[in-house]
């Protein structure tokens, strides 16, 4: 992997680890579940924990009780496979790779999140649509370090 990259990626992970161990207990040997939901077109005040009134999400609001809530957090990019870029690779949109939804892919050597979480001894798992760019094989959520992935794997619009 490349290190420069690689030390990047320890910014977002060191937060997000750091707020959840804050958040619970754990012994010194333990390691944090991390499960974070990324959906496309949901917007912050689309769900009850965030104040909505309409809809009811009473799944995602007990996950919200009893887990994070994060109240400062924004996609990285408007569309989605540069903000999935984003979260992946820890880069904002000026160095990440894939800057809008037009072919592009991300390549065996570049940094990931889950690459790095798989290295600490996580096992990782994505679940959902796939889509980066073109050309996609059907490995590339392993090939980002993904050891399952459950979804379909699609190329973003041209």
């Amino acid at each position: 992997m490349n290190t420069e990259r690689h030390k990047k990626l320890w910014i977002p992970i060191t937060m997000l680890l750091a707020i959840w161990g804050g958040a619970t207990k754990l012994a010194a040997d333990e390691k944090p579940n991390i499960i974070y939901i990324l959906a496309d077109d949901l917007g912050y005040g689309d769900l009850r924990c965030y104040g909505q009134r309409i809809l009811w999400t009473p799944h995602l609001d007990q996950m919200a009780e009893q887990g994070l809530r994060f109240t400062q957090h924004y996609a990285g990019s408007t569309v989605y496979a540069p903000s999935r870029c984003v979260l992946l690779t820890g880069l904002h949109t000026g160095h990440a790779k894939i800057r809008n939804n037009y072919p592009a892919v991300l390549g065996n050597d570049d940094s990931t999140i889950a690459k790095l979480l798989r290295s600490a001894g996580y096992h990782t798992g994505c679940v959902g649509k796939w889509g980066w760019g073109d050309p996609l094989e059907d490995d590339d959520p392993a090939r980002c370090g993904f050891d399952d992935f459950f979804g379909y794997v699609t190329v973003p619009c041209s």
